[in-house]
């Protein structure tokens, strides 16, 4: 992790002036949740570091270069879910099949990745993995609602029209997570954030806010369904393998319970 130094100046900067023009109601919102998830960010570190101290040493937070409002790029906070130096090119192999296919945008962790860290599906299921985001929040970066920020590689690949989704402040949630998220295509995730870029307001920001909560108990649900189809379906072809072959096949898996 780099360590940042900011004089006195640059932080009064960084925390009341945000990089971004955001109306004051939607600052309002974002600053009153900030406050009420601190706590929660705080004892959930604690619980991280203890179990990946455990289970996979390294770095509790994660930083990754993120495509902002207007295209403007920042670095986005997370709990690290993976093990260290896990390699992207199966997500964006994955992601590029995605934006070129009518598939819901199921995540590569309903698949079994092995990327993951023992328990780190569930973070992500939760959307605990995104706590440390409020840090984005507080700095300006991000709002509470917005459309989620996308890695620089996908960027890439939007056509112009898509990119008018970047109108909008990224965020931790939005119109697209409450209205199907990983039953939904890419293409219809694109429309949702542009439809939200056009209409956000203190009312429709309330509603998602209040939808966030029952929309995570869905994607819970929906992983854990995936997860279970997959390791069945494991189980029965290793049932079809010679045994020494399924020995070998066992011992590369990694455990997705």
């Amino acid at each position: 992790m780099m360590n940042v130094v900011h004089s006195p100046r640059s932080v009064k900067k960084l925390f009341i002036n945000p990089p971004y023009v955001i109306p004051t109601w939607k600052r309002a919102i974002d600053l009153a949740c900030c406050l009420v998830a601190l706590p929660f960010l705080c004892l959930i570190t604690v619980l991280a570091t203890v179990v990946l101290n455990l289970t996979s040493p390294g770095p509790v937070f994660f930083r990754q270069e993120r495509v902002g409002y207007k295209g403007k790029r920042f670095m986005c906070f997370k709990f690290r879910t993976m093990h260290v130096g896990a390699d992207t090119k199966s997500h964006q192999a994955y992601l590029n099949g995605l934006q070129g296919s009518n598939a819901p945008m199921v995540k590569l962790d309903a698949k079994g990745d092995a990327r993951l860290i023992s328990g780190g599906w569930l973070l992500r299921a939760t959307g605990l993995d995104e706590l440390p985001q409020i840090i984005n929040v507080i700095r300006g970066e991000m709002s509470i609602v917005g459309p989620r920020p996308c890695i620089p590689y996908e960027y890439e690949r939007y056509e112009d029209w898509q990119r008018k989704r970047f109108n909008a402040v990224p965020g931790l949630t939005g119109l697209w997570q409450v209205s199907g998220k990983n039953r939904t295509t890419f293409d219809e995730m694109i429309r949702l954030d542009i439809r939200y870029s056009e209409t956000s307001s203190f009312w429709l920001d309330s509603r998602i806010i209040f939808m966030t909560v029952p929309a995570l108990l869905v994607q819970l649900a929906d992983t854990r369904r995936a997860r279970r189809a997959q390791a069945q379906a494991h189980a029965e072809r290793s049932i079809f393998l010679p045994p020494s072959e399924s020995a070998v096949k066992r011992s590369t898996q990694t455990a997705i319970f």
